[in-house]
């Protein structure tokens, strides 16, 4: 999905759902109800109110942490972030 954002329309996640051999009945039934559409889009809103435009985003005690980050970047904001409230 990460890999082609555009290709999300409802027969292309049928079709990847096929793909990763998931019970295509159940999968198109969940998909076709929109039962989960409120909450999903409720939180994307949320998330473009603080910011949030990318996946993925991480904040680490409010410090977001855009795109796919090595353990390294992680643990320097974890660190910063210990030493600042004084636990470390």
């Amino acid at each position: 999905m990460f890999a082609d954002i555009n290709a999300l329309s409802v027969p292309q996640l049928k079709q990847g759902a096929a793909r990763l051999g998931l019970n295509q009945a159940t999968f198109d039934q969940c998909l076709d109800s929109g039962r989960h559409e409120a909450r999903v889009k409720a939180s994307a809103v949320e998330g473009e109110k603080i910011g949030v435009n990318s996946t993925p985003t991480i904040f680490v005690n409010g410090r977001p942490l855009i795109g796919a980050q090595p353990f390294e970047v992680f643990k320097q904001v974890i660190d910063e972030e210990l030493a600042r409230v004084g636990t470390r």
